[in-house]
């Protein structure tokens, strides 16, 4: 991941080497105070290209890169509020759901899933989150 400052406005781009990020003309996430907004991310292996077999085995890559964009923009999993979930096949809705709950652990964020064909082909599910950095009170030395 990298990410780069645009002057004047204070927010951050961040940049993940996606080829659909370059291809698009977006950024992985946008940072904005201390709001992050995570683009659709697909469970794509984007080193080799190659995409898992199961919706749930995608599902499995997919937060390993907003997991890497929250971290750049000093963020977790758990600083997430939102999670879009987008699937085409209805059936894979339970074994994403699944995957999803074990990822986010005790994090319960609001979730909407919308059943619709996805743009990049063999992609069987792609997250979308929002998240705010948390306001936690630095320890005392």
């Amino acid at each position: 991941m990298k990410s780069v400052d645009e002057p004047g406005t204070g927010r951050r781009f961040i940049q993940s080497g996606s080829p659909y990020e370059e291809l698009a003309g977006y950024s992985r996430a946008v940072v904005d105070g201390d709001w992050i907004m995570v683009s659709g991310t697909i469970g794509q292996d984007f080193a080799s290209g190659e995409f898992p077999d199961s919706a749930a085995q995608q599902c499995e890559l997919a937060p390993d890169t907003i997991e890497g964009a929250l971290a750049e923009a000093q963020a977790t999993l758990g600083d997430v509020l939102r999670v879009r979930v987008y699937v085409p096949d209805r059936g894979d809705v339970i074994a994403v759901s699944q995957v999803l709950r074990r990822r986010l652990g005790a994090n319960r964020p609001a979730n909407t899933t919308v059943c619709c064909p996805l743009a990049v082909e063999h992609a069987k599910v792609e997250l979308e989150v929002t998240a705010r950095q948390s306001r936690r009170k630095p320890h005392a030395a």
